[in-house]
């Protein structure tokens, strides 16, 4: 009798990936469309032009997602000679893009903030390229051979250069954005073959500049008072927690039902954004809120599945971490203003909250970790449950380089 094909009853980590990307942006247009109603003497079902809007980008992402994985990730990092390397010239677009935002009449401004860029038919926030730019840009050079990083001032000072200009560019116009940036490349750093007195040395600066910047503008500061105690002053800087709270109280465990939900109603402010969470607690409960995370637990699964793949090439390897990274820190920062558990940023969830340009660049920076899972590392690895078993295809033999440097 001939044997079934596996494949038919074994999820690949790259099906798990796009099922879990998938299925965020799903929830994300459902509760687009639940968020952005309002009080109408309309009956019956209608899309909003937002949620109209949001089914597009969706699609787009989708697009994204599967046409860059259907890309070989190791095309990034292969370039013969610098001036041909995508990597540095992806950085050296993305920091010009930054710049444009900021002058005027040329950047367009919403709620007090320069961080958009116009393209006709939409609009482009140069900062959401920054954040994969700044990803992939570390999981290149820390994995070259020729990469000095170990050396203090030769190796890992010029590594920083390009993160800090940056992050100086976002800051001025959007904080949380360069925090994120931040964190993620200290992850990278830390995962790399950086040394650790290295980055003792520039925590404490950088903690120093953050602070700055915070105190610099007066309603970042507000914001950080007013989290110690929101009910001081419930009608200002007080506002957005406290409407977010009752949001997530009168939630429960199930919810008051899809469309049902009261907060969305011009009570919480940037409910189809920053706090889509909060809105996603009220109509569809804990149980809402436990699926939204175990969507985003699924990403990081299959980005923690490559890392420990050791036969793996060092660039794909620490490529995967970093998408990981910057995927499960902004949801976890979203997440956790949401809250009330940090101060509030203006940091949306990903793949879930309404927007454009950061919706498809985050799918095509996820397509990125689909390639690496499509492609298979140089040696047979331990299957796991995720895994699809070949029995066609012949056991690879384990090829040593000592000459390639570890990510761990």
């Amino acid at each position: 009798m001939q044997s079934m094909d596996p494949s038919i009853y074994r999820l690949r980590q790259r099906d798990v990936l796009a099922f879990c990307v998938i299925a965020l942006l799903c929830l994300g247009m459902i509760m687009v469309q639940s968020a952005s109603m309002n009080v109408s003497g309309r009956l019956g079902f209608r899309l909003n032009p937002l949620a109209l809007k949001q089914f597009g980008f969706c699609i787009a992402g989708i697009g994204a997602f599967f046409l860059v994985g259907q890309l070989h990730y190791t095309r990034l990092g292969s370039a013969a000679s610098w001036l041909r390397s995508p990597v540095l010239w992806l950085l050296l677009v993305t920091f010009v893009l930054n710049m444009l935002v900021l002058v005027p009449h040329v950047g367009i401004t919403r709620n007090g903030a320069r961080r958009w860029l116009p393209l006709g038919f939409t609009q482009l926030q140069p900062s959401e390229l920054a954040k994969w730019a700044i990803v992939i840009f570390l999981a290149w050079w820390l994995t070259r051979r020729e990469s000095t990083v170990e050396k203090f001032w030769t190796g890992f000072v010029p590594t920083l250069i390009p993160i800090g200009a940056m992050c100086l560019l976002i800051v001025i116009q959007d904080f949380g954005t360069a925090a994120l940036i931040a964190i993620c490349a200290l992850t990278m750093l830390m995962a790399g073959k950086v040394k650790w007195w290295h980055l003792a040395l520039i925590i404490p600066p950088a903690l120093g500049a953050g602070l700055w910047f915070i105190m610099h503008k007066e309603y970042r500061w507000k914001r950080m008072i007013a989290f110690t105690d929101p009910w001081a002053n419930p009608q200002k800087e007080g506002y957005h927690m406290i409407q977010s709270l009752l949001s997530f109280s009168t939630g429960g465990v199930t919810g008051k039902g899809l469309g049902n939900g009261i907060q969305k109603l011009g009570y919480l402010p940037e409910d189809t954004t920053d706090f889509i969470f909060a809105v996603i607690c009220e109509e569809l409960g804990l149980f809402g809120a436990l699926l939204t995370v175990a969507l985003y637990l699924g990403i990081l699964y299959v980005a923690w599945q490559v890392v420990k793949q050791h036969a793996r090439d060092d660039f794909g390897r620490m490529l995967a971490f970093g998408i990981g990274s910057m995927i499960g820190l902004q949801a976890t920062i979203n997440i956790a203003v949401a809250t009330v558990s940090v101060p509030t940023k203006g940091l949306s969830l990903p793949l879930v909250s309404a927007g454009g340009s950061g919706l498809v660049i985050t799918c095509a920076a996820l397509g990125l970790l689909y390639s690496i899972t499509k492609h298979k590392p140089k040696a047979a690895e331990p299957l796991t449950p995720f895994d699809t078993i070949e029995p066609e295809t012949p056991q690879l033999q384990f090829a040593v380089e000592p000459s390639v440097p570890s990510v761990a």
